[in-house]
């Protein structure tokens, strides 16, 4: 077996230990869920497009993963989970430089998913867990200012689900 099937499969695995019923409150603390009133697809979109907004202050959307499309190539079912992989280099970038371990967790992220009801999420790490507890985890160093980012993180995800 490839290194690349190996991968594959590890991959299905983790997904079929992961795929088991979803509820919206299961979230540990420092995670924001939100409910949307739009379809997953849609979601992502809409939040994509709100950080495409953001680009003049240094944000971009990296790339996204749909879990259940992957899911799907090795014969699971799972409802909709899309992860996007957002940030602000100008910002992650020093700190990663600095902090090599810190791109573990950076990139922030975002999943859009559907619960066993139809009901569509968005969540995302708080930027008091992220710059508190994230980078105090890998000796990143001060945290900024937590305020700004929260407010710029609500206000995107305001605009993907409401």
């Amino acid at each position: 077996m490839s290194f690349k099937q190996r991968a594959l499969a590890s991959l299905a695995l983790s997904l079929a230990i992961c795929a088991g019923p979803a509820t919206a409150h299961a979230a540990d603390e420092g995670v924001i869920t939100k409910p949307s009133k739009y379809s997953v697809q849609e979601t992502v979109a809409r939040f994509e497009a709100a950080v495409k907004q953001k680009e003049a202050a240094g944000f971009t959307v990296f790339t996204e993963i749909d879990h259940a499309a992957a899911a799907r190539k090795f014969g699971f079912d799972m409802r909709p989970r899309t992860l996007i992989l957002f940030g602000n280099p100008k910002v992650g970038t020093p700190a990663v430089i600095k902090t090599p371990l810190l791109a573990i967790d950076l990139p922030p992220k975002a999943l859009v998913w559907e619960d066993d009801q139809g009901k569509v999420w968005l969540s995302y790490n708080s930027a008091d867990y992220l710059f508190n507890t994230i980078y105090k985890r890998h000796g990143a160093g001060a945290a900024p200012a937590t305020a700004p980012i929260a407010k710029l993180l609500d206000e995107m995800s305001d605009q993907a689900t409401k």
